[in-house]
């Protein structure tokens, strides 16, 4: 456990950061992975089966991570305000409905799958290989919200370490069941989307196992599974506001993919491979903003404003280093970089999915801004303000996608992000003036 009310800020931040960087490292590193061995077994036309669900696999996953991380905020809200009995029912909530939600979307995206992918435009000749993909994450998702919840709940009380050393172990397994799928039971990809959702079970099993050992603190009992209606609208409200935050993000791609998809499956396979390498490019700005999110509902549970801001200024200028660091890289190897990902060497897979990155990342001082502020203001309880902004991000990939991209082509898609950073960025900044300058944040300053 790590109380974030003492000490000085970015140093508890870094070390916060540092189990979560490795972990979303792993994460998506076996993520790569699954997209280089299908390319590299089963070929490009597969990999773009893939690759037109992925937005969809996306905007699910999220929303689920999303409202997780929700549970992560009360549960750390609670434990900066030293009521140990509350941090045990926001546990037990928090598991309660975390399973709820995962039913509740595992239901009907496996009954409307196929529409979905036609309302995408995905090609017929990739149907019924994308179905046979998604169909297996789908029903693997409340595994990966036992997960989810575990961490957030770890997170909440400041242990990153122990979802990080499971997530390794998942890594690994994934790459391993990959490979035994795929290769040797020949189970195409269908057997990738197997592999993920078996390491995702056997990491969220472990997390229970240790939770149930190592820490008392969180241990449910009959009491802490009383009905609290304030407890339990707080977690809603939390969540909600967290999982549509990302999956409206998710949703704003989603849209995009529909127009991606109507460019051919080497604009596809270049649009996935771009995807997984922005994944991990933006790392530091999905760890640091889980890290503030914490950060800031410990603090704001404790009355110590005037740290938050401190927090969030050093973290803005470590993950700015970090962006320009990764523009240069994308302009000296994007071409490099899109052909290991892919392992394709075809021109125009390469060309694009390069474009994509060159000119993305000389923007991403926004995403970071957008990301950064976002969290802080979800962990202070401002979360409003949060869900406006990402849906401000869904209208403007909308509309930029559906004048551009007729006429541009797949560089109207390239530049729906940067545009649809700037839209959002603009409510965020004028919420965090108001904060700052109300009469409590003043006060304590």
């Amino acid at each position: 456990m790590r109380d974030l009310t003492k000490g000085k800020p970015i140093r508890l931040i870094f070390l916060f950061v540092l189990p979560l960087v490795l972990g979303q490292l792993f994460q998506q590193f076996y993520s790569i992975v699954d997209v280089h061995i299908v390319g590299e077994t089963l070929g490009e036309v597969p990999l773009a089966a893939v690759g037109a669900t992925t937005p969809l696999s996306d905007f699910l996953i999220g929303f689920l991570n999303g409202f997780c991380n929700g549970f992560a905020i009360v549960v750390a809200t609670c434990f900066g305000a030293k009521d140990e009995k509350r941090v045990r029912k926001a546990v037990a909530a928090s598991f309660i409905v975390g399973a709820v939600l995962a039913v509740a979307l595992t239901i009907p995206g496996t009954l409307f799958l196929k529409p979905v992918l036609h309302f995408l435009n995905v090609e017929d000749s990739l149907i019924p290989m994308s179905v046979s993909y998604i169909r297996v994450i789908i029903t693997g998702l409340i595994f990966s919200v036992l997960y989810n919840t575990c961490a957030a709940v770890l997170r909440g009380i400041g242990d990153t370490v122990t979802p990080l050393i499971f997530l390794i172990l998942s890594a690994g397994l994934n790459i391993g069941l990959d490979y035994l799928l795929i290769v040797g039971f020949h189970m195409g990809v269908s057997g990738a989307a197997l592999a993920t959702v078996l390491s995702q079970a056997i990491s969220a099993g472990l997390c229970v196992m240790r939770i149930i050992k190592r820490y008392p603190m969180l241990h449910v009992a009959g009491p802490d599974l009383k009905f609290d209606s304030k407890l339990y609208k707080n977690i809603l409200t939390t969540g909600v506001s967290m999982g549509l935050m990302i999956s409206l993000v998710n949703l704003g791609t989603l849209v995009l993919q529909s127009a991606i998809n109507s460019f051919g499956p080497y604009v596809i396979v270049a649009h996935t491979a771009a995807r997984k390498a922005t994944s991990v490019y933006m790392l530091p700005n999905s760890v640091f903003g889980s890290a503030l999110a914490t950060f800031a509902g410990q603090n704001f549970g404790a009355g110590k404003y005037d740290r938050i801001r401190v927090g969030f200024r050093q973290s803005m200028i470590a993950v700015c280093i970090w962006d320009l660091m990764i523009c240069a890289l994308s302009w000296i190897a994007g071409e490099q970089i899109i052909g290991l990902i892919t392992a394709s060497q075809n021109k125009e897979v390469l060309f694009w999915g390069a474009w994509y990155l060159k000119f993305d990342t000389i923007f991403y001082a926004l995403a970071t801004a957008v990301v950064l502020f976002r969290n802080t203001l979800q962990g202070m309880g401002f979360a409003v303000m949060t869900i406006l902004s990402s849906f401000f991000e869904l209208a403007t990939k909308a509309v930029v996608a559906f004048m551009l991209a007729p006429v541009m082509g797949y560089r109207g898609i390239i530049l729906c992000e940067p545009v649809a950073w700037a839209v959002m960025l603009i409510p965020l900044v004028i919420k965090w003036i108001m904060i700052i300058r109300s009469p409590k944040m003043v006060k304590e300053k």
